[in-house]
């Protein structure tokens, strides 16, 4: 799996083609079961290396919202690199990709204001670079211990649409693998209006308290209408 860093060693993901925009050549799509009620929003959770998109659909279970769709979308096998380097073209790409995704959940309904993209990890990066890049005013970005990539090019990169974003960033206190000052740097270059929540004794995962979190801030950005 990868969103599109190149190079290195190959890992492989099970993929499912389920309602796959037209012509899109990167992720695929799994969706939780639909509630009763009618979606009226999306939430959009991009995995780190090494995960599925299926092992994040268990997690977005204990917090998803009845009228809200929950998108957890598949990366197909590439080489990878695990020395966290930035590869801006790819990086790029994998974004390209995930706003197709975006695009096509407008297609069908959703509006942008209604769309929240979120992810874990280098999940998390690529939806944090994703979101401020993007040419459509979203809801705001769930970002779980990640950084921003290609931060020295914020905030002149962000879109206008991108500037009033709601961030809700959250990492553990003991997390090797992504230094604190990594994650910090978001509220620093970028206009978004940033929650930065460290959560202690946690290392590089997520915790209840953490996701209790995330199902507050999904409550308050996309409320039933």
């Amino acid at each position: 799996m990868e969103w599109g860093w190149p190079r290195g060693k190959s890992v492989c993901l099970r993929e499912k083609e389920e309602n796959r925009p037209s012509g899109l050549g990167s992720p695929r799509e799994w969706r939780l079961p639909p509630w009763t009620e009618r979606e009226t929003a999306a939430v959009s959770f991009l995995y780190g290396l090494g995960d599925t998109g299926h092992s994040w659909a268990d997690a977005l279970s204990t917090v998803r919202l009845p009228h809200v769709k929950s998108i957890c979308p598949h990366a197909p096998r590439i080489p990878v690199t695990l020395n966290m380097k930035m590869d801006e073209a790819g990086i790029k790409k994998a974004a390209e990709n995930i706003q197709a995704l975006i695009e096509h959940e407008m297609k069908n309904g959703i509006p942008a204001n209604r769309i929240v993209l979120g992810g874990f990890s280098q999940g998390g990066a690529l939806s944090l670079y994703t979101a401020l890049t993007c040419p459509h005013p979203l809801a705001g970005i769930v970002a779980l211990s990640c950084w921003l990539p290609l931060h020295r090019a914020f905030p002149q990169a962000a879109k206008g649409s991108g500037k009033g974003l709601t961030i809700l960033q959250c990492r553990g206190e003991l997390d090797p693998m992504v230094p604190i000052r990594f994650g910090t740097l978001t509220a620093v270059v970028t206009p978004a209006r940033v929650q930065f929540k460290i959560y202690s004794g946690v290392m590089h995962s997520c915790c209840p308290q953490e996701m209790a979190a995330v199902k507050e801030f999904l409550e308050k950005l996309l409320p039933s209408v």
